[in-house]
C-alpha cells in the first residue's frame, strides 16, 4: 500500500527483523561493551581505586618493617636482627659496651687515683674500701684495672684502625694493578717472615716506650694480614660480571674501586677488625709483661700481670683480676666477631629476606 512522505510505517511486533549484513553483525559483536555491574550505595570501593578517606587516613602510611626501605637499609636491619638473635653475640656486645663505658668514664668511676700510694693498706685483700684489694705499694687494684682497660682498648682499637686503613689500601692497589702487586705483596711477606712479638719488641725499643710506638709496632704485625685479605677480595670482585660490565662501559678505575670493590669488601674487613682488636690487646699485654711496652709504672693489664706474678703466692688477686678482665674482653670480642661474620654472610641475608617475605 503506498504511503505518503510524512508518515511512518507501523511494524507489527510479530514481523521479522530486517536482515543485516554478516560483516555488520560481526562488527557489532566485536565492539559490544561488556555489561556494567550495578552498584548499590553500600558497595565497597575497589581496592585499586582508593577513596579520599583511605588516602588521607594515618593507617595508609604505616609500612611493614623493612618495606619500602632502600636495599642497604634492609640489609642492615637483617644484620642487626640476626645479631640480636644470637645470645652469645648479645652477651659479648653488652660486655664490650660496659667495658668501653668504664674505660671512657674512668675518672668518674674509680674511687682512688691509680697512682696514689698508701703503704698502710699494702697487700690488703678485697674489702668494702678496696673492692679488688691493693698491691704491694698500697695502690687500689680496681682503679688500676679500670685505667688499664683504657690503655688496652685504646691500643687494640688504634692498631685495628690503622692496620685496616693501611693494609686495606695496599691490598686494594695490589689486587687492582698487577705491576704493583709483586712489590707490595713481597714487602708484606717480608713483614710476615718475622715473628710478631720479636718485630714489635724491636720497633718499641727503637722508638721508645710510648703508646704510639706500641700501636705502630703492632700495626706492622697485623697490617700484612689485612693486605692479603683485601688483595684476594679485590681480585675476586674484579672478575665478577657487574664489575666487568662497569669496565666495559668506560667507568674510571677509581669509581669501580669505590662503588663496587670497596663497597663489597667492607664486610670481611669489619669482621677482621674485631679479631685484630682482640689479638692486639693480647699482644700489648704480652709486651707489657715482657717489659717492652709502655712505662712499667703506667697501669695496663700486662703490667699488672707482671707485677702480680711476683706476688702470686701472697696476694693472688693482684694478677688474677687483670687476667680475668683480659680473658673476658678478648673472649667477648671473638664471640662478637664470629657472630658478625655469620650475620654478614650472604646466605644469612638470603635466609633473613626469605623469612621476612613469608611474614
Amino acid at each position: 500500500m503506498p504511503v505518503s512522505g510524512g508518515e511512518r510505517v507501523r511494524e507489527s511486533p510479530h514481523s521479522p527483523a530486517p536482515a543485516q549484513p554478516r560483516s555488520a553483525r560481526r562488527t557489532k559483536q566485536i565492539h559490544a561493551a561488556p555489561a556494567r555491574p550495578q552498584c548499590t550505595l553500600d558497595a565497597k570501593p575497589i581496592a585499586s581505586q582508593p577513596t579520599q578517606s583511605s588516602i588521607l587516613s594515618p593507617e595508609s602510611f604505616v609500612l611493614r618493617r623493612g618495606e619500602g626501605a632502600p636495599p642497604h637499609t634492609r640489609r642492615g636491619f637483617i644484620t642487626v636482627r640476626t645479631l640480636l638473635r644470637s645470645p652469645t653475640a648479645t652477651a659479648g656486645l653488652i660486655f664490650l659496651i660496659v667495658a668501653g663505658l668504664l674505660a671512657l668514664f674512668a675518672p668518674l668511676v674509680v674511687p682512688y687515683d691509680p697512682e696514689y700510694l698508701d703503704p698502710a693498706v699494702r697487700l690488703e685483700g678485697p674489702s668494702a674500701d678496696h673492692w679488688l684489694g691493693t698491691d704491694d705499694l698500697g695502690r687500689d687494684v680496681f682503679s688500676r684495672l679500670v685505667y688499664g682497660g683504657r690503655i688496652s682498648l685504646l691500643v687494640g682499637g688504634g692498631v685495628a684502625l690503622v692496620a685496616v686503613v693501611l693494609g686495606g689500601s695496599l691490598g686494594l692497589v695490589a689486587g687492582s694493578y698487577r705491576r704493583l702487586d709483586g712489590i707490595i705483596m713481597r714487602t708484606m711477606d717480608g713483614f710476615m717472615a718475622f715473628p710478631g712479638v720479636l718485630l714489635a719488641i724491636a720497633v718499641v725499643i727503637s722508638l721508645g716506650p710510648h703508646i704510639w710506638s706500641v700501636i705502630l709496632a703492632l700495626t706492622l704485625v697485623y697490617m700484612p694480614i689485612v693486605a692479603r685479605l683485601m688483595r684476594s677480595t679485590t681480585q675476586t670482585i674484579r672478575h665478577l660480571p657487574y664489575t666487568e660490565s662497569a669496565r666495559a662501559i668506560g667507568l674510571p678505575d677509581w669509581i669501580i674501586l669505590r662503588r663496587y670493590v670497596v663497597a663489597n669488601a667492607v664486610s670481611p674487613l669489619i669482621v677482621q677488625c674485631t679479631f685484630i682488636v682482640a689479638y692486639a690487646m693480647l699482644a700489648e699485654a704480652s709486651l707489657s709483661y715482657l717489659g717492652a711496652s709502655i712505662d712499667p709504672e703506667t697501669p695496663t693489664w700486662g703490667n699488672m700481670l707482671r707485677e702480680g706474678q711476683r706476688l702470686l703466692s701472697r696476694a693472688p688477686w693482684i694478677g688474677i683480676f687483670p687476667g680475668i678482665a683480659l680473658f673476658l674482653t678478648v673472649f667477648a670480642l671473638i664471640l662478637f666477631g664470629e657472630a658478625l661474620r655469620d650475620a654478614l654472610d650472604p646466605r644469612s641475608l638470603a635466609r633473613g629476606k626469605k623469612g621476612e617475605g613469608m611474614r
